[in-house]
């Protein structure tokens, strides 16, 4: 996808559409976008992994190590991709750990539980590991320092969102917004905005370029994650008892403007008895405040900055799929 995005011309020339338009859905953008790279856009997918005509090229492609034919910059790009993937995967198997010491007798045996926290241990560790070896093979220096910075960043910010109290099971701190961004920068943003500046260094981009994908990267990736926050809020399928992180966006924004105060008393009226939660009732709350509607206007905020990334680039249909990805997570309806 960032091999082509410089080059011009073809279907998607002209400028970017505003947000107000609306755009496709996740899964629409998501099939455009393999159509344009040639392959599905997850590395797990088995039929690729078992495809001896892709084994036979990913052979033939290792022979052209140390040259400099351009077929060589696509397959590092790919590989990149695969690297990228390969980490947030990892740490998504990590967080699958659960806490042995909050188990109840009805979450299953024991035994069972403590078997699959190995298990989540032990496979993200071996995905990372291929990671930094596939990474390592990329032969580029800049690009190992940023991929590994991000994952700096990564446990960074997983380290801050489970360092919460659990005996308020809320916010320990008076978080603010601006606050919240620098977590979710570190947890969720930084691995994509660093990946595309690193897509733009194996292609021998300028400084500049590359900061321009960097940028798109993080503004695109901070759009994901409030569009992912605000889904229990705007979702008309979601159901009233379902529970929603009191770290998500809306949350964080309707304690900034109600007080931190009276959002713990909000929290406490509605915590029932043995401190369940009465998610309906603290939803409702939410939705009544400004916390929902400042959401949204955030998530398109960092939308129109990644498509003004875009801009930079000349029109093409990689940078018409990148756009439509923006569309997707900035539409509510």
């Amino acid at each position: 996808m960032w091999a082509a995005l410089l080059r011009g011309g073809g279907r998607g020339a002209g400028g970017l559409r505003g947000l107000a338009s609306g755009g496709p859905s996740w899964s629409q953008v998501v099939s455009e976008a393999e159509k344009i790279v040639g392959y599905p856009t997850s590395f797990m997918s088995l039929r690729c992994l078992l495809s001896d005509e892709l084994s036979n090229i990913a052979m033939q492609v290792r022979k052209l190590v140390g040259t400099k034919h351009p077929l060589l910059d696509t397959a590092r790009q790919r590989s990149l991709a695969e690297i990228t993937e390969l980490i947030h995967t990892a740490f998504l198997v990590h967080r699958g750990i659960v806490n042995i010491g909050e188990l109840k007798s009805c979450d299953g045996p024991l035994k069972d539980m403590q078997f699959g926290n190995k298990m989540a241990v032990l496979s993200g560790d071996f995905l990372l590991a291929n990671a930094c070896t596939s990474l390592a093979q990329l032969q580029n220096t800049k690009v190992v320092e940023l991929v590994s910075s991000a994952i700096g960043d990564l446990v960074q910010g997983i380290y801050y969102e489970n360092s919460k109290s659990s005996e308020e099971n809320c916010l320990t701190d008076d978080i603010s917004i601006s606050r919240w961004k620098e977590q979710v920068f570190l947890s969720h943003s930084a691995l994509l905005a660093k990946s595309c500046q690193a897509a733009m260094e194996l292609a021998k981009h300028s400084a500049e370029i590359q900061d321009v994908a960097f940028q798109y990267g993080k503004h695109m990736s901070m759009s994901h994650k409030l569009h992912s926050d605000l889904q229990p809020f705007v979702k008309e399928s979601s159901s009233d008892t379902m529970a929603f992180s009191l770290n998500s966006a809306p949350a964080v924004l309707h304690q900034e403007f109600l007080g931190r105060e009276a959002w713990i008393k909000q929290i406490r009226e509605a915590q029932g008895k043995g401190n369940i939660m009465d998610y309906k009732k603290l939803r409702e709350a939410i939705k009544a405040g400004k916390g929902v509607t400042s959401a949204i206007d955030l998530c398109r905020c960092h939308g129109s900055r990644a498509l003004a990334a875009l801009e930079r680039f000349p029109p093409s249909e990689a940078r018409a799929a990148l756009a439509n990805i923006v569309y997707a997570v900035t539409r509510f309806s």
